[in-house]
């Protein structure tokens, strides 16, 4: 082993090595886990996401040049900390809410972005309304096999994009869907691209679809595991087959690289489903670092 790398069977689990830290302050990118699935309609299990998607991002920390094929690490041009994961709702889910919202409002606070990682996409809800709150409505990325629009006043891991886009803080046509595979009864005015269609459209043609229909909004990207085919990711509560591969979403995500990325997050892996090989997880660590740069990238 070279000075300064770790084996990933060793030492302490953060997320990529970064250090653990009990405030944001003086960072640029602070990373939080949520372990919450208690809105899930199928299996429950997304709250011990944060750590497997922390402990398979440690078979990429040890490597000095970052996160393939970036060519450039991000703690070189951007102070990262881990700090751990938001607490105090367990079995409680309308503590949830003002918890995190609370939480993400006191790291936004510092001038530090927050990549978050969950937990079921429930989480996002205050995530949003955290963001909305700093930099105003936002445009919504969001890769899923499910549109999470559904019209009910009931809030789970379906309906919290319509009481987003009800309360303001996501801008419907700035916003944009990809990978729904299952009904998609309203899309309240954002563009959806379905699973078919991604299929259909080369990673390149899709992200210049994502930067016209954003534009210069403020952007929160959300990307449910379930947008990749269960073939690669199987370890997820609602999977649904059809779907893109790893190398698809990647390219995709590197491709709008610039777009004002204010923050996000990366959802809904339930390792108890996994195999012994752990590759859920693995895409979902990976995903999360590409995010990572994206809004690192939309600082400077």
């Amino acid at each position: 082993m070279s000075e300064g790398m770790m084996e990933p069977y060793v030492g302490l689990i953060t997320f990529f090595r970064q250090p653990a830290a009990q405030s944001a302050e003086g960072l640029d990118i602070a990373v939080m886990g949520v372990p919450f699935d208690l809105a899930t309609t199928g299996r429950s299990g997304s709250r011990f996401g944060p750590r497997a998607v922390r402990e398979m991002s440690l078979t990429m920390a040890e490597f000095p040049w970052g996160v393939w094929p970036w060519d450039f690490h991000f703690r070189d041009r951007f102070k990262v900390a881990d700090l751990g994961d938001v607490s105090g709702f367990t079995a409680y889910t309308d503590r949830l809410m003002p918890a995190v919202e609370a939480k993400a409002d006191e790291v936004l606070a510092t001038g530090s972005s927050l990549l978050t990682i969950g937990g079921d996409h429930s989480i996002s809800y205050p995530l949003l309304r955290a963001h909305a709150r700093k930099h105003g409505p936002l445009a919504l990325i969001h890769f899923d096999a499910h549109s999470d629009t559904w019209t009910d006043e009931d809030l789970n891991h379906g309906t919290m994009f319509y009481h987003a886009i009800k309360e303001g803080i996501i801008v419907p046509e700035n916003s944009i869907q990809m990978g729904m595979r299952t009904p998609n009864p309203d899309s309240h005015g954002m563009m959806v691209i379905d699973g078919n269609e991604c299929l259909r459209t080369p990673a390149e043609e899709l992200a210049q679809k994502i930067r016209e229909r954003v534009g210069n909004r403020p952007a929160y990207l959300t990307f449910d595991i379930d947008f990749l085919d269960p073939s690669v990711a199987p370890a997820t509560g609602t999977p649904v087959v059809g779907g893109p591969d790893c190398a698809y979403a990647r390219d995709v995500l590197r491709a709008i690289a610039g777009l004002n990325i204010v923050g996000g997050d990366q959802v809904e892996v339930a390792p108890h489903y996994e195999g012994p090989a752990q590759i859920t997880a693995l895409a979902g660590a990976t995903i999360a670092a590409d995010i990572l740069y994206l809004i690192g990238l939309a600082r400077g």
